[in-house]
Protein backbone atom coordinates (compact mmCIF):
# COMPACT_ATOMS: atom_id res chain seq x y z
CA UNK A 1 0.00 0.00 0.00
CA UNK A 2 1.23 3.46 -0.79
CA UNK A 3 0.30 6.86 0.53
CA UNK A 4 -0.31 8.67 3.77
CA UNK A 5 -2.59 5.96 5.18
CA UNK A 6 -0.55 3.03 3.86
CA UNK A 7 -0.07 1.51 7.32
CA UNK A 8 -3.77 1.51 8.15
CA UNK A 9 -4.72 0.11 4.73
CA UNK A 10 -2.10 -2.65 4.94
CA UNK A 11 -3.22 -3.64 8.45
CA UNK A 12 -6.82 -3.83 7.24
CA UNK A 13 -5.78 -5.87 4.19
CA UNK A 14 -3.86 -8.31 6.41
CA UNK A 15 -7.12 -9.02 8.27
CA UNK A 16 -8.76 -9.96 4.96
CA UNK A 17 -5.83 -12.21 4.06
CA UNK A 18 -6.36 -14.10 7.33
CA UNK A 19 -10.07 -14.40 6.58
CA UNK A 20 -9.34 -15.66 3.06
CA UNK A 21 -7.01 -18.38 4.35
CA UNK A 22 -9.57 -19.47 6.96
CA UNK A 23 -12.42 -19.54 4.43
CA UNK A 24 -10.46 -21.82 2.09
CA UNK A 25 -8.99 -23.98 4.90
CA UNK A 26 -5.39 -23.06 4.09
CA UNK A 27 -2.58 -23.46 6.53
CA UNK A 28 -1.67 -19.89 7.43
CA UNK A 29 1.81 -19.70 8.89
CA UNK A 30 1.82 -15.93 9.28
CA UNK A 31 0.01 -12.81 8.08
CA UNK A 32 0.96 -9.25 8.77
CA UNK A 33 2.50 -6.06 7.49
CA UNK A 34 6.00 -4.85 6.75
CA UNK A 35 6.76 -1.14 6.84
CA UNK A 36 9.15 -0.14 4.07
CA UNK A 37 8.84 3.58 4.84
CA UNK A 38 6.16 6.02 6.05
CA UNK A 39 4.35 5.92 2.71
CA UNK A 40 4.89 2.29 1.68
CA UNK A 41 3.68 -0.72 3.67
CA UNK A 42 3.31 -4.30 2.46
CA UNK A 43 0.56 -6.69 3.59
CA UNK A 44 1.54 -10.36 3.31
CA UNK A 45 0.67 -13.89 4.27
CA UNK A 46 2.81 -17.01 4.43
CA UNK A 47 1.05 -20.18 3.31
CA UNK A 48 2.02 -23.64 2.08
CA UNK A 49 3.62 -23.82 -1.35
CA UNK A 50 0.77 -26.06 -2.55
CA UNK A 51 -1.69 -23.14 -2.10
CA UNK A 52 0.55 -20.44 -3.54
CA UNK A 53 -0.47 -20.59 -7.22
CA UNK A 54 -4.19 -20.62 -6.40
CA UNK A 55 -3.86 -17.61 -4.11
CA UNK A 56 -1.66 -15.75 -6.59
CA UNK A 57 -4.19 -16.27 -9.37
CA UNK A 58 -7.24 -15.37 -7.24
CA UNK A 59 -6.00 -12.27 -5.41
CA UNK A 60 -4.66 -8.97 -6.72
CA UNK A 61 -2.00 -7.97 -7.30
CA UNK A 62 -1.04 -11.30 -8.83
CA UNK A 63 2.23 -11.74 -6.93
CA UNK A 64 3.69 -14.68 -5.13
CA UNK A 65 7.14 -15.74 -4.03
CA UNK A 66 8.49 -19.08 -2.96
CA UNK A 67 11.30 -19.19 -0.41
CA UNK A 68 12.86 -22.23 1.15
Amino acid sequence: MRGGDAKGMAEHHAIHLKEYAAKWNMTLHEAGTEVVNDAYVVAYMIIDESDMITVRDNLRPHRAEYAE
